[in-house]
């Protein structure tokens, strides 16, 4: 019984132990930190992976023809032909696969081969 006790301590206020208290604040007032939670999760996580997802659909939808690009996988090529949710790319002189547009992270500017690493100190 002790442990019981001891347990309900930690979960019940003492104020509701009180012979004949008054009632703890509103029901809104009680619920306000939950909301504050909501709140708070709504722009800290969801808003920006919403922002996220629609840039990267606006990538996709805007993919075209001659685009240097890099998947998923990490492979670098260039879009030769686009055939609704398929592109086929050129990866080398005499290869060409096919892949799904999502998986593509992003457009390529330049060539990455030639790019200088960044130097970290």
């Amino acid at each position: 019984m002790k442990r019981l006790s001891a347990l309900l301590m930690f979960f019940v206020p003492l104020s509701a132990f009180a012979a004949g208290s008054a009632p703890q604040g509103g029901g809104l007032v009680s619920f306000a930190p939950l909301l504050m939670i909501g709140v708070l999760f709504y722009f800290l996580l969801l808003r920006p992976q919403q922002k996220q997802a629609k840039e990267l659909k606006s990538l996709l939808d805007s993919l075209k023809k001659g685009d240097r690009i890099l998947t998923q996988g990490g492979l670098y090529g260039t879009v030769v032909a686009i055939k609704g949710k398929v592109l086929e790319v050129k990866i080398s002189d005499e290869v060409k696969v096919l892949i799904a547009r999502p998986a593509v992270t992003q457009v390529v500017q330049g060539d990455p081969a030639v790019e200088t690493p960044e130097i970290v100190k």
